[in-house]
């Protein structure tokens, strides 16, 4: 039984703040802290030499390797990236386009998730918009939106302003049966939702750290399934994109036979520092007791708000919740209601004229109580 009381403790935030702003940046805990701070140590002592290499060589590859482990992928399918955008660049770039081609994706995906398919529109491909209705995404309609000349399923695990958990599993399957590529915009549920890559059938993913993971800003993890590996063009090829990386004039342009051939330049060795700590917390605690009690939050969450009257706009659907709870009034404004909970140290975010709440798994009973007696 996991104490999770105590667990708060790892989270200075908490004596300053009652913060559900998870779907924002997170906070972070003094294991991640710790370990950014060594690797200042080792950078400000060592510098780079035989030392600092060899520990940030393991630091690397022992990241890669647990988040490998988060998502049920092999070491070799990880590369890191420096944000969620990134790496929905490598496929949006990487695809090998025909004029005529569609891409597929929902009406109220994060920018990150937009941006990169209409740009792709100078080469004659399409991006196409399902609709959200009453908050969700509609499976039939996703499946409605491929026809023939679909080449990409891009959508996001939670939809950012609703908190809408998307069927991965069942859109995996689909794109499989259609032959069509399945990328995941995964930034807003991993970390606090289980998730499989092989069980979902996805063939790229991309995630930033700084959000449910609680890691920091400037590094994000991707996942590219061996099985499409070489049907990915790498856009950006860099001298850390080939296999021989550290000859440095013979110029030998052979790509990594894995996904490090999109990492094409210089890593974020202290970003991965904080993303192997963040990670190895969440494994040890175990991301289904994670996902259990964030669930948990939300669902307390959810009463309550019931019981004040305020109307929930995220789906109550046991399979499509998530760890984001979005809500309004019939009598304030979702500005008046954020403005006021800030007031009082409680950290929510305003988006799409809703209140958007994100609790983590350290968050506690007792601060959803402090915020319904701040709520009108």
């Amino acid at each position: 039984m996991i104490n999770w009381k105590k667990i708060r403790a790892d989270f200075p935030i908490t004596e300053n703040y009652v913060y559900f702003n998870h779907a924002a940046v997170s906070p972070l805990s003094k294991r991640t802290m710790n370990a950014v701070r060594d690797f200042l140590s080792v950078i400000s002592e060592h510098g780079i030499t035989k030392t600092a290499s060899d520990q940030f060589t393991e630091i690397v590859a022992n990241t890669r390797a647990s988040v490998a482990s988060l998502i049920n992928a092999e070491d070799d399918e990880i590369a890191f990236v420096k944000n969620t955008t990134q790496g929905i660049l490598i496929a949006a770039n990487g695809i090998d386009w025909r004029a005529g081609d569609n891409v597929v994706t929902a009406s109220v995906e994060f920018p990150a998730n937009v941006y990169p398919w209409l740009n792709l529109k100078r080469y004659g491909v399409e991006t196409k918009f399902v609709q959200e209705k009453d908050a969700r995404i509609p499976l039939e309609d996703i499946e409605s939106a491929i026809d023939d000349k679909t080449r990409a399923v891009s959508i996001s695990f939670v939809e950012f302003a609703s908190g809408f958990r998307n069927n991965l599993e069942a859109i995996g399957q689909m794109c499989q049966e259609k032959g069509v590529f399945f990328i995941v915009d995964a930034i807003q549920g991993l970390g606090a939702l289980d998730i499989d890559v092989k069980k979902c059938k996805i063939h790229i993913m991309s995630a930033d750290g700084h959000k449910w993971l609680m890691a920091t800003e400037g590094i994000g993890c991707f996942y590219c399934s061996r099985d499409i590996l070489d049907e990915i063009i790498p856009s950006n090829v860099g001298w850390n994109s080939v296999v021989n990386e550290s000859a440095y004039l013979d110029y030998d342009l052979m790509l990594r036979p894995d996904a490090q051939r999109f990492e094409e330049g210089s890593l974020n060795i202290m970003g991965i520092y904080a993303l192997g700590a963040a990670v190895d917390q969440l494994l040890e605690l175990g991301v289904q007791n994670v996902e259990a009690r964030v669930l948990a939050l939300t669902d307390l969450l959810v009463d309550r708000l019931k019981e004040k009257g305020y109307q929930i706009v995220s789906s109550l659907i046991p399979e499509e919740r998530s760890g984001i709870v979005c809500f309004r009034s019939e009598k304030r404004s979702s500005t008046e209601l954020c403005q006021l909970l800030m007031d009082n140290n409680i950290i929510v975010s305003d988006r799409a004229q809703c209140v958007r709440v994100s609790p983590h798994f350290y968050n506690s009973e007792e601060e959803i109580g402090q915020m319904m007696e701040i709520l009108p």
